[in-house]
């Protein structure tokens, strides 16, 4: 039978037909085949090549044509998806992944070690991408299909996050990097997931269509054999009022991305479901550039931690809907995060204004910020434009509203387009960088931490400290997790309490609120982002 809903969304007037099968099973609680979803999400993605989207949000939409060779488990380990088993040398440098010899490319390209070698090469190309290539596969020595379903990596020292990057990369069919779509990603961009990319508009939506050959999920799913659903449709809203609206109204199916002031309208309602989960990796947080403006002072810098009172803003902006942050990863993963740091700073207009006095900022003019050799004190903080989300606007506008009026800092937001955003990283012409990012924790630390020239990738600080590329390349040359446990918590304390490279402000989270008839809607095991459309079902 058919479903048929009119609806306007966004301006657009869209006639929705959806093709259900009988109710009977869906009644007993079983899953059913057949019909369509539409979701509203908050993120354009900046590529559909999944391999250079650095957007965690999107990965959501991506993970629905594009597959890994381990996937997580909750506790952080790993279980076969594309590889069948893998195997470590006793020295500790050579990986050897056995591959699924039943898998295929949605574009017919059969998927085998040849393939995968393919994608590595091109990933250490700096021509592919001089950021991904000077990342984790920068340490590979050498790479080798061993047979058709055997690929092996030696690389040039012990890297104990291997196994992370291997998980979280995906692969792509080896016709792809033919394309003319390579960096922009699309619809000839072939992958071996549950669905396949049929159509996108920027701005506006992404379009997936199930890939009925597919018969091979990770243990970490529901279910096996082709996905329940024969199409989802995700469609680009950045406005948190407009996507709750458009899900009360029935206009949309699920939504994620629910502000704090909309949480009471899901949460105990029967006509919805509701559910969060904290991510992984680098809280949401103000990033101090040591090497330009006033906080390459480290006691500007400290000031402005010891300034600012979190937790208030935090539970005014977000109506307690959200986590405070303390540290340089996810209070959720227990193999990095040292939870001593909590309440160990912050929220002490004493200490902020004698810091500031004793690095010369001691007179104010008329408007309140603090002044210096005639020049006001103001860090500049640069927000690109495609990671303004979960009401971030609004939290720093309370944060510059706070930061002036206890200590006289003046905290100029810029909200700037993707190729201003990428200039002003490139040449370091910024006060503060806020963001954050949701690769597995121990890789993730090493891009923001590690210096620019030894594999920093992000490091918005742009901190050069010795101690931190000795730290790092100890703990990733160790296979010993208390010793990296050990590692991790002391470099958190002197890149928060000694230098101040990072103000954590809050543990980003996904929700996700759908009408009760969807069914199946789960996170991602350990890194916790919204799962794919696999498991999804409806009920009616």
């Amino acid at each position: 039978m058919f479903n048929r809903r009119q609806f306007v969304l966004a301006g657009t007037t869209l006639l929705a037909i959806s093709a259900f099968p009988v109710l009977s099973l869906a009644e007993e609680g079983k899953p059913v085949s057949g019909g369509s979803l539409t979701w509203g999400v908050e993120t354009d993605p900046a590529t559909l090549n999944p391999q250079l989207n650095g957007q965690d949000k999107t990965k959501l939409l991506l993970r629905n044509a594009y597959e890994s060779l381990l996937a997580r488990t909750a506790d952080g380990g790993y279980v076969p998806w594309l590889a069948t088993s893998y195997s470590i040398s006793e020295d500790g440098k050579t990986y050897t992944f056995r591959l699924r010899d039943d898998v295929s490319f949605t574009d017919g390209q059969k998927f085998d070690a040849k393939a995968v070698v393919t994608n590595f090469e091109k990933l250490r190309a700096p021509a592919y991408s001089a950021s991904v290539s000077a990342g984790p596969v920068s340490r590979i020595a050498e790479l080798k299909a061993v047979d058709d379903h055997t690929v092996s990596f030696t690389l040039k020292d012990i890297y104990a996050p291997f196994l992370d990057y291997v998980a979280g990369l995906e692969i792509l069919s080896p016709a792809a990097f033919s394309s003319s779509q390579i960096k922009s990603g699309g619809t000839e961009i072939a992958g071996t997931g549950p669905f396949i990319l049929k159509r996108y508009v920027k701005g506006q939506e992404i379009q997936f269509e199930k890939n009925p050959a597919y018969n091979w999920a990770p243990k970490t799913a529901k279910h096996q054999g082709a996905a329940y659903l024969d199409q989802i449709t995700y469609r680009f809203l950045p406005e948190s009022s407009v996507r709750t609206g458009a899900l009360t109204s029935g206009q949309l199916d699920v939504i994620e991305g629910i502000s704090g002031n909309d949480a009471a309208l899901f949460k105990d309602n029967p006509d919805f479901t509701y559910q969060t989960a904290l991510n992984t990796g680098t809280p949401y947080s103000l990033f101090l550039n040591v090497t330009w403006g006033p906080t390459q002072d480290v006691k500007v810098r400290k000031a402005l931690l010891a300034s600012l009172d979190i937790d208030k803003i935090l539970k005014a902006v977000y109506r307690g809907e959200r986590t405070r942050a303390w540290g340089i990863t996810s209070p959720i993963d227990p193999q990095f995060y040292d939870k001593s740091i909590e309440k160990t700073y912050g929220a002490d207009a004493g200490v902020a204004n004698r810091l500031l006095d004793e690095a010369g900022w001691s007179e104010k003019d008329a408007d309140g910020f603090r002044i210096k050799d005639g020049k006001r004190l103001t860090i500049d903080v640069v927000q690109a434009q495609a990671t303004v989300r979960d009401q971030r606007d609004v939290l720093l506008q309370a944060l510059q509203a706070q930061a002036r009026q206890v200590a006289g800092i003046d905290l100029a937001i810029n909200y700037v387009d993707a190729g201003t955003y990428t200039d002003r990283r490139k040449t370091g012409q910024f006060g503060s960088i806020a963001n954050s990012n949701t690769p597995t924790d121990a890789i993730d630390i090493e891009y923001h931490y590690l210096p620019l020239q030894k594999g920093g990738t992000i490091n918005y600080s742009r901190a050069e400290a010795p101690e931190l590329a000795q730290w790092l390349n100890e703990a990733a040359s160790t296979l010993d997790q208390k010793k990296r446990f050990e590692i991790y918590a002391k470099l958190q304390r002197f890149a928060i309490l000694d230098q101040a490279y990072a103000i954590p402000l809050y543990e980003p989270e996904d929700q996700v609120a759908a009408a009760s008839y969807v069914k199946g809607i789960t996170f991602r095991p350990f890194k916790q982002l919204p799962e794919n459309a696999y498991d999804l079902w409806r009920s009616e």
